[in-house]
Protein backbone atom coordinates (compact mmCIF):
# COMPACT_ATOMS: atom_id res chain seq x y z
CA UNK A 1 0.00 0.00 0.00
CA UNK A 2 1.48 3.47 -1.13
CA UNK A 3 1.39 6.42 1.55
CA UNK A 4 0.49 9.76 0.91
CA UNK A 5 1.72 12.56 3.25
CA UNK A 6 -0.16 15.45 3.85
CA UNK A 7 2.08 18.22 4.92
CA UNK A 8 0.11 21.55 6.08
CA UNK A 9 0.12 23.87 8.10
CA UNK A 10 -3.13 25.60 7.65
CA UNK A 11 -4.43 25.88 10.96
CA UNK A 12 -1.83 27.84 11.95
CA UNK A 13 -4.07 30.98 10.56
CA UNK A 14 -7.32 30.31 11.69
CA UNK A 15 -10.12 31.98 9.78
CA UNK A 16 -8.79 30.99 6.71
CA UNK A 17 -10.76 28.83 4.20
CA UNK A 18 -7.30 26.90 3.45
CA UNK A 19 -7.84 25.24 6.80
CA UNK A 20 -11.27 24.42 5.97
CA UNK A 21 -10.66 23.36 2.83
CA UNK A 22 -7.41 21.46 3.44
CA UNK A 23 -8.96 19.50 6.86
CA UNK A 24 -12.10 18.22 4.37
CA UNK A 25 -9.93 16.65 1.69
CA UNK A 26 -7.30 15.14 4.06
CA UNK A 27 -10.72 13.52 5.84
CA UNK A 28 -11.82 12.57 2.46
CA UNK A 29 -9.43 10.93 1.46
CA UNK A 30 -8.15 9.35 4.94
CA UNK A 31 -11.74 7.80 4.82
CA UNK A 32 -12.16 6.79 1.36
CA UNK A 33 -9.60 6.50 -0.87
CA UNK A 34 -8.63 3.03 -2.08
CA UNK A 35 -4.70 1.39 -2.20
CA UNK A 36 -3.27 4.12 -0.14
CA UNK A 37 -2.47 4.98 3.25
CA UNK A 38 -3.14 8.55 4.40
CA UNK A 39 -0.41 10.44 6.73
CA UNK A 40 -0.07 14.23 8.25
CA UNK A 41 3.00 15.87 8.51
CA UNK A 42 5.17 12.64 8.60
CA UNK A 43 8.89 13.07 8.59
CA UNK A 44 9.97 9.95 7.01
CA UNK A 45 10.03 9.53 3.24
CA UNK A 46 6.04 8.85 1.53
CA UNK A 47 5.69 7.71 -1.25
CA UNK A 48 3.74 10.81 -2.35
CA UNK A 49 4.06 13.96 -0.67
CA UNK A 50 0.83 16.78 -0.76
CA UNK A 51 1.34 20.22 0.18
CA UNK A 52 -1.02 22.16 1.64
CA UNK A 53 0.13 25.18 2.57
CA UNK A 54 3.65 27.11 1.00
CA UNK A 55 5.97 26.80 3.95
CA UNK A 56 9.35 26.88 3.23
CA UNK A 57 10.57 23.98 5.17
CA UNK A 58 8.14 21.69 2.89
CA UNK A 59 9.60 23.33 -0.29
CA UNK A 60 12.98 22.27 1.00
CA UNK A 61 11.77 18.79 1.29
CA UNK A 62 10.13 18.86 -2.31
CA UNK A 63 13.88 19.41 -3.41
CA UNK A 64 15.55 16.73 -1.30
CA UNK A 65 13.01 14.76 -2.29
CA UNK A 66 14.24 11.27 -4.96
CA UNK A 67 12.26 12.17 -8.30
CA UNK A 68 11.05 8.90 -7.85
CA UNK A 69 8.62 10.15 -4.99
CA UNK A 70 6.59 12.83 -6.75
CA UNK A 71 5.41 16.29 -5.03
CA UNK A 72 1.93 17.32 -5.20
CA UNK A 73 1.21 21.07 -4.36
CA UNK A 74 -2.53 22.55 -3.60
CA UNK A 75 -3.15 26.07 -5.68
CA UNK A 76 -5.57 28.06 -2.56
CA UNK A 77 -4.48 31.11 -3.98
CA UNK A 78 -2.51 33.12 -7.13
CA UNK A 79 -0.09 36.31 -6.70
CA UNK A 80 -3.31 38.91 -7.57
CA UNK A 81 -5.12 36.78 -5.29
CA UNK A 82 -3.07 37.62 -2.30
CA UNK A 83 -2.29 41.56 -3.59
CA UNK A 84 -5.87 42.45 -2.14
CA UNK A 85 -5.23 40.45 0.97
CA UNK A 86 -1.72 41.25 2.54
CA UNK A 87 -0.59 44.49 2.67
CA UNK A 88 3.39 44.19 2.60
CA UNK A 89 6.14 46.70 1.34
CA UNK A 90 6.33 46.19 -2.30
CA UNK A 91 10.14 44.87 -2.05
CA UNK A 92 9.06 41.95 0.22
CA UNK A 93 5.75 41.78 -1.62
CA UNK A 94 7.48 41.13 -4.94
CA UNK A 95 9.86 38.36 -3.20
CA UNK A 96 6.72 36.80 -1.69
CA UNK A 97 4.86 36.29 -5.03
CA UNK A 98 8.41 35.14 -6.98
CA UNK A 99 8.67 32.53 -3.98
CA UNK A 100 4.41 31.50 -4.23
CA UNK A 101 5.68 30.94 -8.17
CA UNK A 102 8.74 28.95 -7.84
CA UNK A 103 6.69 26.91 -4.82
CA UNK A 104 4.50 25.77 -7.59
CA UNK A 105 6.84 25.33 -10.33
CA UNK A 106 8.67 22.89 -8.14
CA UNK A 107 6.06 20.71 -7.59
CA UNK A 108 5.81 18.08 -10.13
CA UNK A 109 1.59 17.98 -10.03
CA UNK A 110 -0.65 20.87 -9.15
CA UNK A 111 -4.14 20.55 -7.96
CA UNK A 112 -6.92 23.90 -8.27
CA UNK A 113 -9.66 24.63 -7.28
CA UNK A 114 -11.52 26.51 -9.86
CA UNK A 115 -10.80 25.22 -13.72
CA UNK A 116 -10.03 29.10 -14.67
CA UNK A 117 -6.93 29.40 -12.82
CA UNK A 118 -4.92 26.51 -15.19
CA UNK A 119 -4.72 29.70 -17.90
CA UNK A 120 -3.57 31.94 -15.36
CA UNK A 121 -1.21 29.32 -14.33
CA UNK A 122 0.19 28.70 -17.17
CA UNK A 123 0.61 32.49 -17.96
CA UNK A 124 3.04 32.78 -14.69
CA UNK A 125 5.05 29.89 -16.61
CA UNK A 126 3.68 26.73 -15.38
CA UNK A 127 3.54 24.14 -17.60
CA UNK A 128 -0.41 23.25 -18.06
CA UNK A 129 -0.58 19.53 -18.36
CA UNK A 130 1.13 19.19 -14.61
CA UNK A 131 -2.47 21.07 -12.99
CA UNK A 132 -5.69 19.29 -12.38
CA UNK A 133 -8.81 20.84 -11.26
CA UNK A 134 -10.41 19.11 -8.58
CA UNK A 135 -13.30 21.48 -6.85
CA UNK A 136 -13.63 21.34 -2.97
CA UNK A 137 -15.71 19.70 -1.09
CA UNK A 138 -17.65 20.08 2.33
CA UNK A 139 -18.99 17.11 4.43
CA UNK A 140 -23.05 16.44 4.78
CA UNK A 141 -21.56 15.25 8.06
CA UNK A 142 -20.58 18.64 9.35
CA UNK A 143 -22.36 21.04 7.19
CA UNK A 144 -26.40 19.52 6.60
CA UNK A 145 -29.58 21.46 6.99
CA UNK A 146 -31.00 21.33 10.73
CA UNK A 147 -34.35 20.19 10.78
CA UNK A 148 -34.96 19.74 15.28
CA UNK A 149 -34.36 23.54 15.27
CA UNK A 150 -35.77 26.51 14.19
CA UNK A 151 -33.80 29.67 12.58
CA UNK A 152 -35.42 31.50 15.69
CA UNK A 153 -33.82 29.48 18.04
CA UNK A 154 -30.79 29.53 16.39
CA UNK A 155 -30.20 33.05 15.66
CA UNK A 156 -30.82 33.68 19.72
CA UNK A 157 -27.51 31.70 20.24
CA UNK A 158 -26.05 34.31 18.44
CA UNK A 159 -27.50 36.84 20.13
CA UNK A 160 -29.47 37.90 17.03
CA UNK A 161 -33.18 39.05 16.66
CA UNK A 162 -34.81 35.81 16.17
CA UNK A 163 -37.75 37.33 14.15
CA UNK A 164 -35.56 39.64 12.12
CA UNK A 165 -34.83 38.35 7.92
CA UNK A 166 -31.47 37.75 8.39
CA UNK A 167 -28.67 38.10 5.62
CA UNK A 168 -25.65 36.10 6.32
CA UNK A 169 -21.74 36.54 5.07
CA UNK A 170 -18.49 34.99 6.00
CA UNK A 171 -14.68 35.28 5.29
CA UNK A 172 -11.66 36.93 6.53
CA UNK A 173 -12.39 41.01 6.64
CA UNK A 174 -10.44 42.46 3.52
CA UNK A 175 -11.45 44.99 0.79
CA UNK A 176 -11.42 42.56 -1.75
CA UNK A 177 -14.44 40.54 0.33
CA UNK A 178 -16.61 43.29 -0.18
CA UNK A 179 -16.91 44.46 3.64
CA UNK A 180 -17.70 48.32 2.54
CA UNK A 181 -20.41 46.83 0.42
CA UNK A 182 -21.95 44.95 2.98
CA UNK A 183 -22.13 47.60 5.51
CA UNK A 184 -23.58 50.19 2.25
CA UNK A 185 -26.22 47.54 1.94
CA UNK A 186 -27.58 47.29 5.21
CA UNK A 187 -27.34 50.64 5.33
CA UNK A 188 -30.05 50.58 2.64
CA UNK A 189 -31.81 47.63 3.98
CA UNK A 190 -32.67 49.00 7.56
CA UNK A 191 -35.62 46.26 7.96
CA UNK A 192 -32.75 43.10 7.23
CA UNK A 193 -30.40 41.94 9.78
CA UNK A 194 -26.78 41.54 8.65
CA UNK A 195 -24.20 39.63 9.76
CA UNK A 196 -20.81 38.72 9.50
CA UNK A 197 -18.86 36.23 10.67
CA UNK A 198 -14.89 36.40 10.70
CA UNK A 199 -12.06 38.26 11.43
CA UNK A 200 -9.07 39.90 10.45
CA UNK A 201 -6.82 36.62 10.07
CA UNK A 202 -3.60 38.46 8.87
CA UNK A 203 -4.07 40.56 11.52
CA UNK A 204 -2.03 43.89 10.90
CA UNK A 205 -1.12 43.20 7.49
CA UNK A 206 -4.10 42.48 6.21
CA UNK A 207 -5.27 44.27 3.33
CA UNK A 208 -7.57 47.38 4.14
CA UNK A 209 -7.52 46.66 7.72
CA UNK A 210 -7.43 50.37 8.65
CA UNK A 211 -10.39 51.44 6.59
CA UNK A 212 -12.37 48.71 7.40
CA UNK A 213 -11.67 49.75 11.52
CA UNK A 214 -12.87 52.98 10.38
CA UNK A 215 -16.23 52.07 9.35
CA UNK A 216 -16.65 49.54 12.61
CA UNK A 217 -17.19 52.51 15.20
CA UNK A 218 -20.43 53.50 13.56
CA UNK A 219 -22.17 50.67 12.02
CA UNK A 220 -26.47 50.78 11.48
CA UNK A 221 -27.77 48.91 14.45
CA UNK A 222 -29.29 45.95 11.94
CA UNK A 223 -25.21 44.58 11.29
CA UNK A 224 -23.84 42.31 13.62
CA UNK A 225 -19.85 41.58 13.26
CA UNK A 226 -19.49 38.34 15.06
CA UNK A 227 -15.80 38.01 15.05
CA UNK A 228 -13.97 34.57 14.21
CA UNK A 229 -17.04 31.96 14.48
CA UNK A 230 -15.21 28.29 15.20
CA UNK A 231 -15.83 26.02 12.88
CA UNK A 232 -17.91 23.29 14.75
CA UNK A 233 -20.77 26.54 15.13
CA UNK A 234 -20.51 27.43 11.27
CA UNK A 235 -23.19 25.35 10.57
CA UNK A 236 -25.68 26.27 12.76
CA UNK A 237 -24.66 29.74 11.69
CA UNK A 238 -25.57 29.13 8.25
CA UNK A 239 -28.90 27.10 9.42
CA UNK A 240 -30.08 30.47 11.14
CA UNK A 241 -30.06 32.57 7.66
CA UNK A 242 -32.17 33.15 5.41
CA UNK A 243 -29.88 34.01 2.56
CA UNK A 244 -25.71 33.87 1.83
CA UNK A 245 -24.53 36.75 0.85
CA UNK A 246 -21.21 37.16 -0.88
CA UNK A 247 -19.78 40.43 -2.22
CA UNK A 248 -16.25 39.43 -2.98
CA UNK A 249 -14.95 40.97 -5.97
CA UNK A 250 -12.47 38.15 -6.65
CA UNK A 251 -12.63 34.58 -5.34
CA UNK A 252 -11.29 30.75 -6.36
CA UNK A 253 -13.84 28.59 -4.90
CA UNK A 254 -14.80 29.91 -1.28
CA UNK A 255 -15.56 26.91 0.85
CA UNK A 256 -18.46 29.22 2.66
CA UNK A 257 -20.44 28.27 -0.69
CA UNK A 258 -20.35 24.91 -0.61
CA UNK A 259 -20.87 25.03 3.75
CA UNK A 260 -24.08 27.23 2.76
CA UNK A 261 -25.00 25.11 -0.21
CA UNK A 262 -25.62 22.11 2.93
CA UNK A 263 -27.58 24.42 4.34
CA UNK A 264 -30.04 24.82 1.60
CA UNK A 265 -30.27 28.23 2.03
CA UNK A 266 -30.27 31.33 -1.59
CA UNK A 267 -26.62 31.95 -2.43
CA UNK A 268 -26.53 35.79 -3.50
CA UNK A 269 -23.17 36.23 -5.38
CA UNK A 270 -21.69 39.08 -7.06
CA UNK A 271 -21.42 37.82 -10.59
CA UNK A 272 -17.33 37.11 -11.00
CA UNK A 273 -16.19 34.95 -14.00
CA UNK A 274 -14.28 32.59 -11.14
CA UNK A 275 -18.07 31.43 -10.60
CA UNK A 276 -19.52 30.18 -13.73
CA UNK A 277 -17.55 27.26 -14.23
CA UNK A 278 -18.14 25.71 -10.53
CA UNK A 279 -21.50 27.23 -9.78
CA UNK A 280 -23.58 26.64 -13.08
CA UNK A 281 -27.02 27.82 -12.14
CA UNK A 282 -27.13 27.35 -8.33
CA UNK A 283 -26.94 30.96 -7.62
CA UNK A 284 -28.50 34.47 -7.90
CA UNK A 285 -26.23 36.93 -9.28
CA UNK A 286 -25.62 40.49 -8.85
CA UNK A 287 -23.53 43.29 -10.37
CA UNK A 288 -24.37 46.57 -8.28
CA UNK A 289 -25.47 47.58 -4.85
CA UNK A 290 -29.19 48.18 -6.51
CA UNK A 291 -29.09 44.81 -7.75
CA UNK A 292 -28.36 43.48 -4.57
CA UNK A 293 -31.19 45.26 -2.85
CA UNK A 294 -33.64 44.20 -5.79
CA UNK A 295 -32.01 40.34 -5.21
CA UNK A 296 -32.89 40.86 -1.51
CA UNK A 297 -36.27 42.60 -1.59
CA UNK A 298 -37.80 39.98 -3.93
CA UNK A 299 -36.43 36.81 -1.82
CA UNK A 300 -37.93 38.53 1.56
CA UNK A 301 -41.26 39.32 -0.04
CA UNK A 302 -41.57 36.57 -2.97
CA UNK A 303 -41.97 32.83 -1.47
CA UNK A 304 -41.90 31.48 -5.09
CA UNK A 305 -38.74 33.09 -5.73
CA UNK A 306 -37.32 32.09 -2.46
CA UNK A 307 -38.15 28.57 -3.06
CA UNK A 308 -36.81 28.17 -6.42
CA UNK A 309 -33.29 29.74 -5.08
CA UNK A 310 -33.40 27.72 -2.53
CA UNK A 311 -33.62 24.86 -4.62
CA UNK A 312 -30.88 25.78 -6.40
CA UNK A 313 -28.16 25.56 -3.56
CA UNK A 314 -29.94 21.88 -2.90
CA UNK A 315 -28.93 21.32 -6.81
CA UNK A 316 -25.30 22.53 -6.01
CA UNK A 317 -25.17 20.47 -2.29
CA UNK A 318 -26.15 17.18 -4.85
CA UNK A 319 -23.34 17.88 -7.32
CA UNK A 320 -21.07 18.54 -4.98
CA UNK A 321 -20.87 15.30 -3.36
CA UNK A 322 -18.69 12.74 -1.63
CA UNK A 323 -18.99 9.93 -3.82
CA UNK A 324 -18.29 12.35 -6.95
CA UNK A 325 -14.99 14.39 -5.11
CA UNK A 326 -13.80 10.95 -3.78
CA UNK A 327 -14.09 9.28 -7.08
CA UNK A 328 -11.81 12.51 -8.71
CA UNK A 329 -8.99 12.67 -5.70
CA UNK A 330 -9.02 8.71 -6.31
CA UNK A 331 -8.73 8.56 -9.86
CA UNK A 332 -5.74 11.42 -9.55
CA UNK A 333 -3.67 9.89 -7.28
CA UNK A 334 -4.12 6.33 -9.53
CA UNK A 335 -2.52 8.83 -12.14
CA UNK A 336 0.34 9.93 -10.13
CA UNK A 337 1.48 6.39 -8.72
CA UNK A 338 1.08 5.06 -12.42
CA UNK A 339 3.03 8.05 -14.24
CA UNK A 340 5.84 7.67 -11.49
CA UNK A 341 6.05 4.11 -12.13
CA UNK A 342 5.30 3.44 -7.64
CA UNK A 343 2.61 0.76 -8.64
CA UNK A 344 3.74 -2.62 -8.93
Amino acid sequence: MLTINMLTRADSVKGQGVMSATEEQINLVTEGLKGYKVVVNQLKIADINHIHTINPDFLFKSFLNNKKQPTIASVHFLPETLEKSISLPKPIKELFYKYVLSFYKQADYLVTVNPRFIDDLEQYGVDRSKVTYIPNFVSRETFYKITDQSKGELRKKFGLNPNQFTVVSAGQLQMRKGVLEFIDLAEKMPEIQFVWAGDFAFKGISEGRKEIMEHMDDLPDNVHFLGLVERNQMNEFFNMADVMLQLSFEELFPMTILESMNANIPLLLRDLPEYKPILFDYYLKGTSQQTFKEQLTKLKEDPEYYAMACEGSKRGEQFYSKESILLQWQQFYDKVATERNLKS
